[in-house]
């Protein structure tokens, strides 16, 4: 979690890194890889610094940023198997939300996570257009929830916790789910009539 001052900036890049993998996924997979390889990292490496070290903070949120990006970059295809993972193991969260309370068993998201990469393997061009899109319009909820001020991401900024991500919290509102599925359907869309075509 970064400083408050520098939340709504990196909320504005969250919501444009998703637009990209939302429309233009497929086309710019490496790109969209790097970007969430650079989210990731980001995350993963300020967590480790304390709250009120904001320097620290920044310094190892652009280590492991970087460190992240080139990580899934280089490591095309195991990215690929990542991306259609980590669409099952979103699909498991985002459904289990809306089921009851709690979170999904470990067995269901593992489940369909194998299931996503395996997928994801076999039919790399459509998956990819889907886990792009669908993928992107999450993250451009979610950015789009931080800028507006969304209540619960304010609440888990304010408590201090470094340590907890909450990439599935926006779920619980009722109308996220619908507006995640048709920003989907409309990124999936776009990408298979234009941005997804094969180059003749």
């Amino acid at each position: 979690m970064l400083p408050h001052a520098y939340q709504l900036p990196v909320a504005a890049l969250i919501v444009l890194g998703g637009a990209v993998s939302c429309f233009a996924g497929y086309r710019l997979f490496r790109i969209v890889l790097g970007i969430y390889g650079f989210v990731l990292g980001a995350m993963l490496a300020s967590s480790l610094m304390g709250v009120t070290n904001t320097t620290g903070m920044i310094v190892a949120a652009l280590a492991g940023g970087i460190g992240g990006a080139l990580l899934l970059v280089f490591a095309y295809f195991i990215g690929i198997g990542l991306v259609g993972a980590g669409l099952g193991a979103l699909v498991a969260n985002v459904a289990w939300s809306n089921a009851g309370p709690g979170d999904p068993p470990a067995v269901v998201v593992i489940v369909l996570s194998i299931l996503g990469a395996i997928g994801a393997m076999f039919l790399q061009r459509y998956v990819i257009i889907v886990a792009t899109a669908f993928g992107g319009a999450w993250t451009m909820i979610v950015g789009g929830l931080a800028i507006y001020g969304d209540r619960v991401a304010a609440r888990a900024a304010s408590a201090g916790d470094v340590w907890i991500l909450y990439p599935t919290t926006p779920a619980e509102q009722g109308w996220v789910p619908v507006a995640w599925i048709v920003l989907g359907l409309i990124g999936t869309g776009v990408q298979l009539g234009m941005t997804g075509r094969r180059r003749k």
